[in-house]
């Protein structure tokens, strides 16, 4: 029964109920108010304490109003609770504070950057695409698409943007917005007229009279046909 407790954790972690207590109350004042994932996942990824164990000794600090549970479900220490931990906690191993409190702050801090640079994969006929966004203030100031080829390099991306979005986000838009120079620029469109001849007959007097019309226009401008057309008149000897 011995192993089933000690499972999963590292030498130099804790396997007492008692130490796993004054260490939730060491953590819950330190940088509460925490939820039950960010406990456990600071715990179990430093292999600090087992499974079994973190549940059994969450329920008891609760129990013993050690800490209180809000309506976001978020742990908040008690003034009985503070006294466990200012009087207990650094009976414990200085090691497994330091680790905790570490882990605890990575946690938070990828919550943070997950709720401000948000990234989901959509998977559609075996093609995995990469969506990716920026909120401030209520509405996204960046957006970004990315196809990818596989799951993994769709997860890579999805997580690099996670943790640096921000970075991303200020060194695109620093290279769009600074100024140009000549090689950025498109080259210059070369004005070249088109002209287009048309003779348009006129009844005369024993010849024929013709109207010789150039119709004139240049690259990017549009004109009615009436107000481009050039007119000449020719005389034709037959």
């Amino acid at each position: 029964m011995a192993e089933a407790f000690t499972a999963g954790v590292k030498p130099g972690g804790l396997t007492d109920n008692t130490q796993i207590r004054i260490l939730l109350c060491y953590l819950v004042k330190t940088a509460g108010p925490l939820t039950r994932d960010t406990l456990q996942g600071a715990l179990l990824q430093e292999q600090l304490v087992n499974y079994f164990e973190f549940a059994d000794a969450l329920a008891d600090v609760e129990r013993q109003q050690l800490v209180s549970l809000d309506e976001d479900e978020r742990y908040s220490i008690t003034d009985k609770g503070s006294t466990v931990a200012d009087t207990l906690a650094f009976d414990l191993p200085r090691t497994v504070r330091e680790s905790a409190i570490r882990a605890v702050m990575q946690i938070q801090s990828w919550k943070h950057k997950a709720a401000m640079n948000r990234a989901r994969i959509e998977e559609e006929d075996g093609e995995y695409v990469v969506w990716c966004a920026i909120g401030d203030m209520g509405s996204d100031v960046f957006r970004l698409q990315l196809a990818m080829p596989d799951k993994l390099t769709a997860e890579t991306i999805r997580n690099n943007f996670t943790a640096h979005g921000s970075e991303i986000y200020s060194k695109v838009m620093n290279m769009l917005t600074q100024p140009s120079t000549e090689e950025d620029r498109p080259p210059a469109r070369a004005s070249v007229k088109q002209t287009r001849k048309l003779l348009v007959p006129i009844l005369g007097t024993g010849r024929f009279s013709f109207l010789l019309a150039e119709a004139v226009s240049s690259p990017g401008r549009l004109c009615a046909p009436r107000c481009c057309w050039r007119v000449r008149s020719l005389r034709l000897p037959f």
